[in-house]
């Protein structure tokens, strides 16, 4: 079995992690060995101190990136869905995983900040109550050739599933796309699917 790595990657608030989590119950459907590594959890346990200064933001992705190479190379599906906000380290990444799906999760500040900040820490970081916050006033750099690009602004967490499902499809990493999991799914430890990732924005990394 061919691991690979699917790593998600927007801004919080994407939708990045309810995608991801619908992905994981997709693949462990089709008897896939599978992890995720979600940048908030990551940042708890093996990236606990850190801050969001940019090197610490890049010391979480590299860390991210060798655990998921590891997986990887070991034959496990693996997704990743950290903001990982600068090009550079997301390029480290794939040349370190080789079998890379990078996932580019689309929408604006202006949707997250309207509609999907419930703790309204885009509103704060708007008004300048909060400093580094990515995507205000610090940057995201949006990747210049993913394998695909998600635009949650019109798709639903299902219909960007199935665009995941089929490239991944296209590639060879999986041999159909057809969604194996319907109705309401087991929660893996991550999030529970029942709360879109509108209801836990966070800045993760």
């Amino acid at each position: 079995m061919t691991g690979f790595t699917v790593w998600f990657t927007g801004l919080s608030g994407s939708g990045k992690s309810t995608i991801a989590e619908l992905l994981y119950h997709e693949l462990k459907a089709r008897g896939l060995k599978t992890e995720i590594l979600d940048g908030d959890v990551v940042r708890q346990n093996l990236s606990k101190g850190l801050g969001f200064s940019k090197e610490d933001r890049d010391t979480n992705i590299r860390r991210i990136a060798f655990v998921a190479h590891l997986l990887t190379r070991n034959g496990v599906a693996t997704i990743c869905c950290p903001i990982s906000p600068y090009r550079q380290t997301r390029d480290e990444a794939r040349a370190l995983i080789g079998d890379f799906v990078e996932v580019y999760v689309y929408a604006t500040v202006e949707e997250i900040a309207a509609n999907r900040d419930p703790k309204g820490l885009y509103r704060k970081a708007l008004a300048g109550e909060i400093t580094g916050f990515t995507g205000v006033d610090d940057p995201y750099e949006v990747p210049e050739n993913p394998e695909l690009v998600l635009d949650t602004l019109v798709e639903t967490p299902e219909e960007s599933l199935r665009k995941v499902l089929a490239k991944l499809r296209e590639l060879g990493y999986i041999e159909d796309d057809a969604v194996l999991v319907r109705g309401e799914r087991v929660h893996s430890g991550l999030t529970d699917l029942r709360v879109t990732e509108a209801g836990t924005v966070r800045q993760e990394g």
